[in-house]
Order: structure tokens, then sequence, then C-alpha cells
């Protein structure tokens, strides 16, 4: 998930036919969180990091890994982003990768879980 700012653009009154300058903040900074749930337990796991990569996805694969109780064994269930796919991961003993088919939102067991509880 990206969490960021990306500022609006800037809006001033004027009189009709004229075109007043104004000053805009156009920079943008962003986040991305990389979260993993267990919905037995309600335990979590999750990073922030400044970028989604290959670097990114090792450090949450080892969190993960870290946090899982002794002698279990997680299936982590993800999209197909190339971060997420790459043969660079070392998957942890502990951890196996379950990727959703291409274009299935609707199978994320997150997002189900999310939009459920929105409908109540």
């Amino acid at each position: 998930m990206r969490l960021g700012q990306k500022n609006p653009r800037t809006r001033r009154w004027a009189r009709r036919g004229t075109r007043p300058r104004a000053l805009a903040d156009l920079r943008t900074k962003s986040a991305y969180l990389f979260g993993a749930i267990c919905p037995k337990r309600g335990a979590g796991a999750a990073v922030v990091m400044p970028s989604a990569n290959t670097q990114a996805m090792q450090h949450h694969l080892d969190e993960i890994a870290r946090n899982l109780a002794p002698k279990a064994h997680a299936v982590l269930v993800l999209d197909q982003a190339g971060w997420h796919t790459t043969k660079k991961l070392r998957l942890p003993e502990n951890l196996s990768l379950l990727p959703l088919p291409p274009k299935s939102p609707e199978l994320n067991p997150i997002l189900f879980t999310l939009r459920a509880r929105w409908r109540r």
C-alpha cells in the first residue's frame, strides 16, 4: 500500500478574464506499507519502507518469519507484483508464497475482509 502526499492544484479568486500567478507546492512524498496478518491468532507483521522493491519485500518476509509462532508455517497470499515474484527473494523456511491469478482482486482475503466490514 502506498501512503503519501500529493498536493492539490492551487486556486485563487480573480476577476474574470485575468490569470493571476499562484505559488504551488508540487513536491510529493510517499512511503510504502508492507503488512501481513494471521486471522486465527490476531497477530500481524508490518514494515514501512521508502520504496516498493525486492529489498523491501525481503525485509518484509524476514519480519513475518520472525513473528511466527514456534514451529508454525505461514502461507502468504499476494498479487503478482514484480517484487513479489522475483527469483532474487530468499524465502524463509517457515513461509510459502501463494500468488493470486492476474486481475482477481476479489480473491484477496484482506480486501474481502475489509469490504465485509465496510458493508456492516
